[in-house]
């Protein structure tokens, strides 16, 4: 057997045979007399467990289990229990302790629960190591966000067309992220070592699209609401495709495109060329239910960014949030982080009169609404993707007055 273990006992006699035993089963013993003595090496980051004598003098074994909860959670702790310790052991284990042994303890009992927590803390590290290497090798889990199932959707589609080497349109609402999304894009292709050029079209010319080029050179060109590129522009990129041999172009349009095309406002072939591989950003409007995950996530990056104390997003700011539309989309959402953030005023939470039932019922009508809008109105398939069953789905449509038919097509 491998591992350490952090062992804790006032009674040097006591600890030293216990770390013996511990060496001779190729146990790495690491020996404190007090919690204050091993209260440096309970960290997160501690890959091995703790065996702790209960009576200490000073801080005991219950300090040491709250503390090491607090640290990590997913900590093991077991405590030694002397003679009629027993039903505080007991009282231990509702409390977060992984187990006890009652002293003296046999060596082949000791080490059999010793054996069980190493193996459940080496899962635990190595499935956070994975989780880590997943947010951290893979761009659109790391910078976007959402937990609905339009925000999967995204990310997967994203993750597809990063594999490719074809042009890419990015569609979205305003405010809703073109340019990061093609950013993901690049990040997560075989490019994303090279350059990642943004230009805006408006005021885009021959000359000026030519250096972005030479600047994207190996990588990606993303250039931002094509709609306001120059016919002479729109032109030359319909008939040749990239803009250079080696540099992948995406662009971002806000608008409806195909009325531009109709309405003789965009070349139609740009459009064709373009549109064969798109991506689109749903609206917070269409998800409603990725707003708090999103806000709480700017949130953290503002509070980061400007080395602010995070301040705690309560229930009420998040009815104050779900009651907006948020026509502005991610952008908008994410000035007002700021503002919260920094403590600037601004209408995060809803009116004070309402208490914290009705806050929550807000929240709770716009999801149900939410969800009638996705489904189109079917109210099983809307009951279904809330996980809720359709009696107790019924009964929240009455309570609110809402009507499945209102959101039918």
């Amino acid at each position: 057997m491998t591992g350490q273990v952090l062992l804790v006992d006032d009674d040097a006699a006591v600890r030293e045979a216990l770390a013996q035993t511990l060496e001779l089963a190729e146990i790495t013993a690491i020996t404190a007399g007090s919690f204050v003595a091993a209260k440096d090496r309970i960290t997160a980051g501690f890959d091995g467990v703790i065996l702790s004598d209960i009576r200490m003098p000073g801080r005991d074994g219950f300090h040491l289990l709250d503390y090491a909860q607090k640290q990590d959670a997913d900590l093991p702790v077991i405590l030694l229990t002397g003679e009629g310790d027993i039903p505080m052991a007991v009282a231990a284990m509702g409390q977060g302790a992984f187990g006890f042994l009652e002293k003296p303890c046999a060596p082949a009992d000791l080490l059999g629960v010793l054996e069980r927590a190493l193996k459940t803390r080496a899962l635990v590290l190595e499935n956070r190591r994975l989780l880590q290497l997943v947010e951290t090798g893979d761009p659109a889990a790391r910078m976007l966000f959402g937990t609905s199932a339009m925000a999967e959707a995204l990310r997967k589609r994203v993750r597809l067309v990063a594999q490719t080497e074809e042009d890419v349109m990015v569609n979205g609402a305003p405010g809703s992220g073109t340019s990061k999304v093609a950013e993901v894009i690049h990040l997560s292709s075989a490019r994303s070592k090279a350059p990642f050029v943004k230009r805006a079209a408006a005021g885009l010319t021959a000359e000026t699209l030519a250096q972005a080029v030479q600047e994207a050179d190996g990588g990606s060109l993303f250039v931002d609401e094509i709609t306001h590129l120059s016919p002479q522009l729109q032109l030359t990129l319909s008939e040749t495709g990239s803009p250079a041999e080696g540099v992948r172009l995406m662009v971002g349009n806000t608008r409806d495109l195909k009325a531009e095309v109709n309405a003789g406002r965009f070349n139609a072939d740009l459009y064709y060329r373009m549109e064969g591989l798109s991506v689109r950003i749903p609206s917070l409007a269409e998800r409603p239910e990725d707003i708090p995950v999103m806000f709480r996530r700017y949130v953290d990056q503002a509070a980061e960014q400007a080395g602010l104390q995070k301040p705690d997003v309560t229930p009420e700011v998040v009815a104050g949030l779900m009651r907006r539309d948020w026509p502005g989309n991610a952008r908008s959402l994410m000035s007002v982080a700021m503002r919260f953030v920094m403590g600037l005023p601004d209408d995060v939470a809803p009116d004070a009169a309402l208490g914290l039932n009705e806050q929550m019922s807000l929240v709770e009508k716009s999801l149900l609404e939410a969800a009638l809008r996705r489904a189109g109105g079917q109210a099983s398939a809307a009951a279904e993707a809330l996980k809720l069953p359709r009696k107790t789905f019924y009964d929240k449509l009455s309570r609110y007055g809402i009507r499945p038919e209102d959101f039918r097509q």
